[in-house]
């Protein structure tokens, strides 16, 4: 906590008792609003832990928090629930006495939350064992059943307890906790009827009907549907964002079996949970004379099924009650008012007792078998002082306990302060605070107390009204300086003897455990409620009379449950009505500051030259050297028998202040020197090291040199002898010569090797040994090459080149520019459907056009070129000019092909034909010369038509009629018809 206060100003005291102004409500705001901006939702008045809700996850409640603060002292941490949940177990188990944790703050402020919380840091932290994991299992669980059960959404929290719960830990003598018992303390019954706006019934009701299974729903008789019940609607917000029904009520069915619960009990619980849905929807009618009236209505039957009581019985019980008239009793019918008024009593009657009968289950299930000596830690999760425009009846009890709580709270205080100072021998000064007693007693005061005043008027002949209560207290507490009376006032709904008689016909399990027949009746009676929550009360100061206490006070920062917003108007009425301020004026009573001597010297000894580094005599004696040193006077402190007290805060600062500038000058000099230490000692390590290092590597660099060396010569020798025997058989002395011959030979044939298939010229020359091998390894390598090469082709590369195979077995070697077509690849066709004419293409398109080229056709008679198109199909070749097909050869009509075996692109195409009108063979020259006649090869499957002819092709004009076309070489490519009247192409 000391090392804290060099942040004091940007953070806040982590311990309000170190409040300058501790007096002062706007200072003690302004240190929680610093807190709280930080993120530091906790913080000390001594013992006693704030807690501020921030309304959102701010990561303090890991695993590893929960490592951190166990076994640590209260203030060596920054404040935390942990941390006071830790030394409440810690004390317990060193004193072996019992602890109660009181847990108190309006509703939203986090005391559910805050309760939680530390019993998950018990079930973490306590010690292990089969029995205590299921012990630890069914107080952690108890949670969701009660909060489903006596929590609910008001304007203020989503999950508000409807209730007050104390509950007790029970642990053995090694801190393993065995047991549990829980006391519930005025649960909010009149929710059960009534919602105000934007609030709801209890959770469970919401559970059931929106997560209850299709079978259960079925057998309760209830739909899926929270708006068919009048007790789930008044409040108009059945759905809310922030809960999620349906997995709440897993949770809790999950709970009920680990809990023990046996199925029968299950479904009579939801039974009740059920006939209290279908009680509400119950609608009266008045008959002729103003009386109500019940029909057999659907809800009727099913709180006769549920709740195992004759439909009659219901109906005369909701409608009637017993009178008595003349020593005996007569049923008096009910008017509508009166019926409802009834009803509404009925329901909450059966759902406060069966909450009465789901605590004394859980109880059973937590209880502890061994009658050994057990330590408690109680907790203790009250519902906070709160004052509204309308104050329901449950909120003037809820205060009236606060008022109880605080009078403990500060008795408790000042006791263990003046037993601290008297232990200490510290003279007690007494402290002035503000005594509550007088507010307790205008409440509780026999035969004068609000509550007395109430019983009588309850009590008294004739009919009790709000009017007639608020006339007798005006009447008894006038004149009392802290009484205050309005006009509103509304007494509670009260349940009648006839209605007690209808509920023990019923058969349902749970409710004759509820409404056994040994209850009195009219033989004496009942106390009201008002009495029976002051007794309780009076049970619970015992309780917590005899542990020893400790505090969670709860505070919410504002009204909208927004992250980061401070409402000091809202914070400053908690701060009052949780008595923060008489708590913080009863801890600074006298000394705001102790600590042990041996903490004190340990930790501000370097301020003194005497103490420094170290002190020699006792504890005490150090810390009286060091005030003295500091300059503390008389009246600033006080020397205890184990402890220093210091008065005033300010002090402490100064000596905080003083420690933060000494530690900066210590810690220079201490780095100083023990840098000089480092770098002196680590030179002298490396000079040694450098030494021996030096040392080792010569002696190891000489041995190594001188193995070098021998290896050498040898290698040498057997390399020298192994080349002059090179040429003998194998043998010891050239082996490893011949191995190195080998292996030098096949290193760089690796990196030498051909590139490509036709690469015959690059094979590395082998030596004499290695020639056979070299031989078989080109065979291989070749091989592979060529199956590397056709694997990588593809189809249409496959295709291509048997076509490109077919033209080389043709005129490789007859004709003298066929080695140029060789590097260009074939085609399909050479003519685009698109560009045949439409009429040539349907005339020729039934016999499927194969391929297609421009072709130069010459004439027979005077040799003139004209340009066509020469167009082969599956049985015939078209030479077609335009639109007209100007020749039609059949392939089987084809004698043969001509070609010379020069460098031209002319070639005739030989028909056989007797007829003298026919017409004779085709020259052609086409510049795709090898493509055409290759493609013509194919498709006429003549492959040996090609005739390659040296000098003149002879060709028929007609039949009959011959002429030529003769061919040479020259300097210039001419085509022309010489003065023979043949056809010359130079």
């Amino acid at each position: 906590m000391e090392g804290s206060l060099t942040a004091r100003d940007r953070v806040g005291l982590q311990d309000f008792v170190l409040l300058e102004a501790y007096t002062s409500e706007s200072a003690f705001l302004e240190n929680l609003r610093k807190r709280f901006h930080e993120n530091l939702i906790y913080t000390y008045i001594g013992t006693l832990l704030v807690s501020v809700n921030p309304y959102k996850e701010l990561g303090i409640y890991t695993k590893k928090q929960m490592d951190i603060y166990m076994g640590v002292n209260l203030f060596e941490l920054p404040p935390h629930i942990y941390a006071l949940a830790d030394n409440v177990y810690r004390t317990m188990l060193t004193e072996s006495n019992n602890h109660f944790i009181l847990i108190s703050g309006e509703s939203g402020a986090g005391k559910t939350e805050a309760s939680k919380k530390i019993l998950q840091f018990y079930a973490v932290s306590c010690p292990s064992t089969k029995l205590m994991d299921n012990v630890r299992d069914r107080l952690l669980l108890s949670n969701p059943v009660l909060e489903a059960f006596g929590n609910a959404k008001t304007l203020k929290n989503d999950n508000s307890s409807r209730f007050g719960k104390y509950m007790d830990i029970q642990f053995d003598h090694v801190g393993g906790a065995v047991g549990g018992h829980i006391l519930s303390y005025l649960l909010e019954k009149s929710r059960v009827v009534h919602q105000n706006h934007g609030e709801r019934n209890f959770h469970i009701f919401y559970q059931l009907v929106e997560g209850g299974e299709e079978d259960l729903l079925r057998w309760l008789g209830l739909q899926r549907n929270c708006q068919q019940y009048s007790y789930l609607v008044q409040g108009e917000c059945a759905k809310v964002s922030s809960i999620n029904d349906k997995t709440d009520w897993k949770t809790v069915r999950k709970a009920l079996t680990v809990i023990e619960f046996s199925e029968s009990n299950v479904e009579s619980l939801f039974a009740i949970i059920a006939s209290v849905l279908h009680l509400g929807n119950v609608k009266f009618i008045a008959d002729s004379r103003g009386y109500a009236t019940l029909n057999s209505s659907p809800e009727i039957h099913w709180l006769s099924k549920l709740l195992g009581i004759p439909t009659q019985v219901i109906q005369v019980g909701l409608t009637h009650r017993k009178i008595a008239a003349r020593s005996e009793e007569v049923l008096s019918p009910f008017t509508i008012d009166h019926a409802v008024y009834a009803r509404d009593a009925l329901a909450k009657a059966i759902y406060g007792r069966t909450f009465t009968w789901l605590v004394n289950m859980l109880n059973e299930s937590l209880a502890n078998k061994d009658s050994s000596r057990k330590t408690v830690i109680g907790l203790l999760d009250i519902y906070g002082f709160e004052v509204f425009n309308v104050n329901s009846f449950e909120q003037f009890c809820i205060n009236y306990c606060n008022e109880k709580l605080q009078q403990l709270f500060i008795q408790l205080t000042l006791k263990s302060e003046q037993e601290e100072y008297e232990m200490e021998g510290i003279e007690w000064e007494p402290v002035p605070y503000f005594n509550n007693k007088i507010i307790c007693d205008l409440v509780e005061e026999k035969f004068k107390g609000i509550i007395a005043v109430l019983d009588e008027e309850c009590l008294r002949p004739g009919e009790a009204t709000d009017m007639t209560f608020l006339e007798k207290l005006e009447e008894k507490m006038a004149g009392h300086p802290h009484f205050i009376t309005c006009s509103e006032l509304s007494l509670d709904h009260v349940l009648t003897i006839f209605h007690l008689q209808v509920m023990r016909q019923s058969k349902n399990a749970i409710v004759q455990l509820c409404f056994p027949t040994t209850e009195p009746d009219s033989k004496k009676r009942p106390e009201t409620v008002a009495t029976q929550f002051k007794s309780s009360l009076v049970g619970l100061t015992e309780i917590l009379m005899s542990k020893e206490p400790w505090y969670v006070r709860c505070i919410k920062p504002n009204e909208g449950k927004q992250p980061g917003s401070f409402d000091d108007v809202l914070v400053r009425h908690q701060v009052k009505y949780l008595g923060l301020m008489e708590h913080l004026r009863v801890r600074r009573a006298g000394f705001a500051y102790r600590r042990r001597y041996q903490i004190f010297l340990q930790r501000y000894k370097p301020l003194c030259p005497d103490t420094w580094p170290n002190w020699k005599g006792t504890a005490a004696e150090g810390v009286q050297c060091l005030v003295k040193h500091l300059g503390f006077k008389p009246d600033e402190y006080k020397m205890g028998r184990t402890k220093i007290f210091i008065r005033h805060p300010r002090t402490l600062f100064a000596t905080e202040d003083a420690f933060e500038v000494c530690k900066h000058e210590l810690a220079t000099r201490i780095q100083a020197k023990y840098k000089g230490y480092r770098v002196k000692g680590h030179y002298m390590r490396q000079r040694e090291a450098a030494t021996t290092i030096e040392t080792c590597w010569r002696g190891l660099k000489a041995r190594r040199e001188r193995q070098k060396r021998a290896w050498a010569v040898k290698v040498i020798k057997k390399f020298i002898k192994g080349f002059m025997t090179r040429n003998q058989p194998v043998s010891v002395d050239n082996s490893e010569y011949l191995d190195y011959v080998r292996q030098n030979y096949l290193t760089r044939l690796k990196e030498s090797l051909p590139k490509t298939v036709l690469d015959q010229n690059t094979w590395l020359t082998p030596p004499p040994i290695m020639k056979e091998a070299s031989e078989m390894l080109r065979k291989l390598y070749t091989r592979y090459m060529v199956r590397k090469y056709i694997q990588g082709m593809t189809t249409e590369r496959k295709a291509q080149l048997q076509i490109k195979g077919l033209t080389s077995s043709l005129f490789k070697g007859r004709k003298e520019n066929y080695p140029h077509s060789v590097s260009r690849p074939f085609v399909d066709t050479r003519i685009s459907e698109e560009d045949i004419h439409i009429k040539v293409y349907q005339m020729i398109r039934q016999e499927h056009i194969k391929y297609s080229v421009p072709v130069v056709k010459y004439d027979r008679n005077g040799f003139r070129p004209r340009f066509r198109q020469l167009i082969y199909t599956g049985t015939a070749a078209y030479l077609v000019e335009e639109a007209k097909i100007k020749q039609r050869v059949q392939f089987n009509q084809l004698k043969g092909v001509s070609v010379s075996n020069l460098s031209d692109n002319f070639f005739i195409l030989h028909i056989q034909s007797e007829d003298i009108k026919q017409k004779g063979d085709l020259v052609l020259q086409c510049d795709h010369i090898f493509e055409a006649l290759t493609k013509l090869c194919l498709v006429a499957n003549k492959e040996n038509c090609i005739n390659v002819v040296q000098g003149s092709i002879k060709f028929d004009i007609q039949p009959g009629r011959e002429g030529f076309v003769d061919f040479k070489s020259g300097q210039e490519t001419m085509i022309y018809r010489a003065k023979n009247g043949h056809l010359m192409v130079v």
